[in-house]
């Protein structure tokens, strides 16, 4: 039980920062558009990522000369593309929450581009199979620490994703989804500023 807690906490502290990730399942629990989807791509993941890491496959980045420095390239040119879209809708605003209507964005869209923000992002590496990997074999039931950290993934996106519907009266108006896209393409910026800076 102790793995287990010792797990969920730290696997629940290094995905509550803001990131790109956590951006996209906002925006789509606050449009309502395959909330489900969007949590399960990212729960999942993460849980695949985890399983990798307590398996003992953190080397591997390690193993493979510039792996790392081409998965901070193709990180920083996806984020800088996706905040480009963001800062573009956020100039032109025009956009309120419409919870009635049907989505306006396809499945296959939001789940390749959930799929890009989680696996192209070098830091979810580096998280989840290098630093859970890590601290998971301090422990004598790796298992039980895995499943910890497994379990605050999916507690944390189903929240984030489905907890977005309080805050749908504030999208009622243009001006919070301007906000809203100008602060998610600043941060998508920023961290692909950061994958390119090496911080």
């Amino acid at each position: 039980m102790q793995a287990a807690l010792a797990g969920f906490a730290l696997g629940f502290s290094l995905i509550l920062a803001i990131g790109a990730q956590n951006a996209f399942v906002l925006r789509q629990g606050l449009r309502r558009e395959h909330v489900l989807a969007t949590v399960l791509i990212c729960a999942v993941s993460d849980a695949v990522l985890i399983a990798a890491g307590v398996a003992g496959f953190g080397a591997l980045a390690q193993a493979v000369p510039g792996l790392e420095f081409a998965m901070r390239l193709f990180g920083a040119a996806f984020l800088t593309w996706y905040g480009a879209r963001n800062l573009r809708a956020a100039w032109r605003g025009g956009e309120v929450l419409d919870s009635g209507g049907e989505a306006r964005h396809s499945l296959r869209g939001v789940a390749l581009t959930v799929l890009a923000l989680t696996w192209l992002n070098p830091h979810v590496y580096l998280d989840t199979v290098v630093l859970l990997g890590s601290i998971s074999a301090q422990y004598d039931n790796r298992l039980a620490f895995a499943l910890g950290a497994v379990t605050a993934s999916f507690v944390f996106f189903f929240s984030l994703g489905y907890g977005a519907r309080a805050l749908a009266p504030l999208f009622a108006r243009p001006t919070s989804w301007r906000v809203l896209d100008l602060v998610v393409g600043l941060t998508m910026w920023a961290i692909a500023a950061k994958l390119l800076l090496g911080v």
